[in-house]
């Protein structure tokens, strides 16, 4: 595990998420700039957290920041809580456990809620009380996203995927009609407040009502991340190119800016963002 961060005179806080999230950065995009690139690399200080110096057990799934500032890191064996020196195995009172120790996905709500997503259902950690919750008891939890209105949104893989919805204590659960499909792989909500939900064969504009559909042909299993441009359009991952969602109204093909051997035709779709 690796980490710039700028020396010294940052708090501890600080130093943890900057330090976890430019080592995430640069693993998974080789083309990201590390923290500002106007400044020279002797500004900087670098720190790594080893698995083989006891870090860790195995990989880390997702990371969250909760208001008091530590870090928590979902792993395959269990969750911990960074304080930006040490990271410590998190348990919760033991008449309180986790559904599973395999953590998959983290959500720091706003009102300081940290949400678990595992692979044995969902819980929720918030003033020294840990909450499960039945409707998603033995699911694999995958995806997790809060909107504005302030509700949590789960999404569940396989064998037969779900979305669910939780606020104030209710929890209404979407999938029973296979829309799903084998699962949800991303969440996004956009500027517009709409809802769009991954899954294996396309996306979904789940909100406002009704739901849409946009299927991408011969791409079963390949979306990878969402983004909303300053322009208003909307970019879908794929595996192997870029979907591009306009708002309202057509443009000519183009080609993504990528290095030659990834060069793939970005395909626009036309939709308004209301109905």
């Amino acid at each position: 595990m690796c980490a710039m961060r700028k020396a010294p005179g940052r708090k501890r806080d600080s130093v943890a998420l900057g330090a976890l999230l430019a080592c995430v950065l640069i693993a998974c995009e080789p083309n990201a700039y590390a923290l500002d690139p106007a400044l020279d690399v002797s500004q900087y200080a670098h720190t790594a957290w080893k698995i083989r110096d006891g870090f860790t057990k195995g990989i880390i799934n997702s990371i969250a920041q909760t208001p008091d500032g530590y870090l928590w890191l979902g792993t395959e064996f269990g969750l911990l809580r960074f304080d930006g020196v040490r990271a410590v195995p998190w348990q919760p009172p033991t008449d309180q456990p986790l559904p599973s120790s395999l953590i998959i996905g983290l959500l720091a709500a706003h009102d300081g809620t940290l949400w678990i997503g595992t692979s044995k259902g969902l819980a929720s950690w918030r003033d020294g009380k840990l909450t499960r919750y039945p409707e998603l008891e033995g699911e694999r939890v995958f995806r997790l996203l809060e909107n504005r209105e302030g509700a949590v949104w789960a999404g569940t893989i396989g064998p037969t995927g779900r979305l669910c919805a939780i606020q104030k204590g209710s929890v209404q659960c979407y999938g029973e009609d296979g829309r799903p499909g084998i699962g949800v792989v991303g969440l996004y909500e956009d500027s517009k407040d709409n809802l769009w939900v991954g899954v294996q064969n396309g996306v979904w504009r789940w909100k406002p009502n009704p739901p849409k559909f946009y299927p991408f042909p011969d791409e079963s299993d390949s979306l990878r991340s969402f983004v909303e441009t300053d322009d208003g359009a909307f970019l879908i991952g794929m595996r192997r190119r870029i979907v591009r969602i306009v708002v309202g109204w057509d443009e000519r093909t183009r080609h993504c800016p990528c290095t030659p051997w990834q060069d793939r035709r970005i395909p626009t779709v036309r939709r308004p963002f209301r109905q």
